[in-house]
């Protein structure tokens, strides 16, 4: 399903979507992809193009991610508008959430509807959101945690760290944990393997030290990052880190939201009984996260990926981690390049056959001298465009790739 944001053309919107496993765990550490459903949601011929930017929750478990997804949801659907929360006896729906002591969401879902947004650069970009098995719980070994955390790492543009009450020491270190499965590309890659991490910190409780929303935050941030010739070796390295797996890193503060959201049992919904406050902190979150001008796309290498890149990236990761055993560093650097190039190989492809057929559509397709000629014309510049694309994984894979492409 594609839902269109504002200055974009307009989709027929669903009245309802859903949460599609795409990643289920099958045990003991491996897990199942559900292809036909993630070539479904990307592959989709309104999106399939454009630049892909994936917003991903992650967390403890039972902290609340689905939930917050949900504003993410209605926020999109609204395209972005500032009324987006004007009706407060309407159900707050979108991927299953329930209060308890249980675990709901298993794996990875993607919301079944890509959402259309034009920046401000006039460029329309499709905004994926992916919601994940929360971490930790009594079902799940800290390798199955690890694995989820990781893909996800790998997958998005923005990771959004799902935390309660404070950035604890216990919170940077699964935070390492984790991202070191992903940095296993690091030697690969320039820079920081990962792209934007924001920790969310759930029911602040001192707002009197640092103010609640972007500029508490940051300040929680510095303080929980800070490094000193006085910290132990191991405190002063988990932080640093921390810093070099990310391009940017941000703070979030969020309110209690009220004891009929956190402890009712009843609670369905309904954003007329979530406290004010935290509704309020809620709208600051999306202009944060989901505002126009401040989406990020997907990137490899600098270069912007679009969905359906993503789908082969997701596969290639996938398979990398489906065992009941984390890669090792040369797997993971093999993988990577792997779906780098089958991206770049893939994305050639289509232009050699969009542009033959155009050809063979005209009249002159008749013409076997013009068809050889602008055949061997278009499989040069299907060659070129493969060798334009920033690749990892070094020069002979990328031979292995061309040959490919050309056999």
């Amino acid at each position: 399903m594609v839902h269109s944001c504002p200055q974009c053309e307009m989709a027929e919107t669903p009245s309802f979507g859903r949460g599609v496993a795409v990643l289920t765990p099958k045990g003991k550490g491996s897990f199942k992809l559900d292809v036909s459903a993630l070539e479904e949601l990307l592959l989709a011929d309104k999106v399939k193009n454009k630049p892909v930017v994936v917003v991903s929750v992650v967390g403890i478990f039972r902290k609340g991610k689905s939930f917050l997804l949900n504003f993410f949801i209605r926020y999109l659907r609204s395209r972005c508008q500032s009324d987006w929360l004007n009706e407060p006896n309407t159900v707050h729906d979108g991927f299953v959430w329930r209060g308890g002591s249980e675990r709901e969401t298993q794996g990875i879902l993607l919301w079944n509807e890509v959402f259309l947004v034009v920046t401000p650069q006039g460029k329309e970009v499709a905004v994926v959101l992916m919601d994940t098995q929360g971490t930790f719980d009594r079902k799940s070994t800290t390798t199955e945690s690890a694995k989820i955390f990781s893909l996800s790492a790998l997958l998005s543009s923005v990771l959004i760290y799902n935390i309660s009450q404070n950035i604890g020491e216990d919170d940077l270190q699964h935070l390492q944990l984790f991202c070191d499965y992903g940095c296993l590309v690091k030697k690969d890659v320039i820079g920081a393997p990962f792209q934007k991490l924001l920790f969310l910190v759930r029911d602040w409780s001192y707002p009197y030290e640092f103010e609640y929303g972007e500029k508490g935050g940051k300040q929680l941030l510095t303080k929980a990052l800070q490094t000193s010739d006085e910290q132990e070796e191991q405190l002063r390295k988990l932080r640093e880190d921390i810093r070099s797996s990310f391009e940017e890193i941000a703070c979030f503060l969020l309110p209690y939201p009220g004891s009929q959201v956190a402890t009712g049992p009843e609670y369905k919904g309904l954003l007329g009984e979530i406290d004010s406050s935290f509704l309020k902190h809620m709208e600051q979150l999306m202009l944060t996260v989901l505002h126009p001008r401040n989406l990020q796309p997907k990137r490899v290498k600098s270069v912007p990926v679009t969905c359906a890149q993503l789908c082969t990236y997701f596969q290639v990761y996938a398979e990398a981690f489906k065992s009941g055993e984390i890669p090792d560093a040369k797997t993971m650097r093999e993988a990577t390049g792997a779906a780098n190039n089958l991206s770049a190989l893939t994305d050639a492809l289509n232009f050699y056959v969009h542009e033959m057929n155009q050809f063979c559509s005209g009249t002159r397709s008749q013409d076997e001298a013009n068809l050889s000629v602008t055949h061997r014309m278009l499989r040069d510049a299907a060659v070129q465009k493969f060798y334009s694309v920033p690749k990892l994984g070094g020069k002979d894979l990328e031979e292995t790739y061309k040959e490919r492409m050309l056999a």
